[in-house]
């Protein structure tokens, strides 16, 4: 098991991706410490898990309070000893689908605040830790617009922007202690909670938003929070213990540049076009 005897932290375990990885953990052997702002969702996840056979432990921990992650974290070494891992996956409120020049300040700001400051709290007090391990891994997830513009995502593509600064910062600063600060680049998941909630109550509206989603791929699809999970498992991994300071992109290619034009270069119009 690639996790073997590692533990790791999980802010905002309770939601569907937060959940996803922290069974994907979990299954490769990591003792799982879980949390969230409401502790029945955490809870039920830890239960599934230790049902499974893993080990979990459940906490109600606000994400945004220096003193609660700081007690969170001694709480968790006192249990297991060490930190070997640390994800923040904490929910953004973010406000999006409209254009800059019609939103509310608070709307745009609100999940670069969240973003900024509970990334700055979670990340760099595992580092502290970490750095005195001399080992150690502080993982962080965005999407798309985190790598290029992309048209309706409001403060969503700042607070992208903010949180791979930061793990490329904090990086390298804690790397020559041993630690590692990787970020993962993800697409909209049509599997995930939101993408649900979306798809039940308006069907034939995200039919056509997945659509267009997707054309926007070089792969034609969109990665599902297993996808995500399994990249998570990897780079938590001693076997990609030389990877850090980067962002890993699976997004399925969309950040490599906007491709829903490729369709024009095939077939017969692409013939045509070269003879002529």
């Amino acid at each position: 098991m690639l996790l073997q005897n590692k533990n790791a932290i999980i802010y905002g375990a309770g939601g569907s991706l937060g959940s996803t990885i922290a069974k994907a953990f979990a299954k490769e052997g990591a003792r799982v410490f879980l949390s969230g702002r409401h502790l029945h969702s955490v809870k039920k996840v830890a239960d599934e898990i230790i049902a499974s056979g893993g080990k979990a432990e459940a906490a109600e921990v606000d994400a945004m309070d220096e003193n609660a992650v700081n007690e969170y974290i001694d709480e968790v070494l006192k249990q297991a000893g060490r930190l070997d891992i640390s994800f923040n996956l904490i929910d953004l409120q973010v406000v999006q689908n409209m254009p800059l020049t019609d939103m509310q300040m608070a709307d745009f700001v609100r999940p670069v605040a969240i973003a900024a400051q509970s990334h700055f709290l979670t990340d760099v007090a595992a580092a502290r830790v970490m750095m005195k391990q001399g080992s150690g891994v502080v993982l962080s997830l965005t999407a798309t617009p985190g790598g290029i513009g992309y048209p309706g995502v409001a403060g969503f593509g700042p607070a992208c922007c903010a949180m791979e600064c930061l793990s490329r910062n904090l990086a390298s600063e804690v790397g020559q202690y041993g630690v590692r600060a990787v970020n993962i680049r993800s697409g909209g998941s049509p599997d995930s909670g939101v993408f649900k909630q979306a798809i039940e109550s308006m069907p034939e509206e995200m039919k056509v938003v997945l659509g267009e989603m997707e054309a926007d791929t070089m792969l034609k699809k969109l990665p599902l929070m297993a996808d995500i999970a399994n990249l998570a498992v990897f780079l938590a991994s001693d076997l990609a213990n030389k990877i850090t300071g980067v962002t890993v992109d699976v997004t399925c290619g969309t950040t490599a540049g906007l491709n829903y034009k490729s369709t024009d270069l095939t077939g017969d119009k692409k013939i045509q076009t070269l003879k002529t």
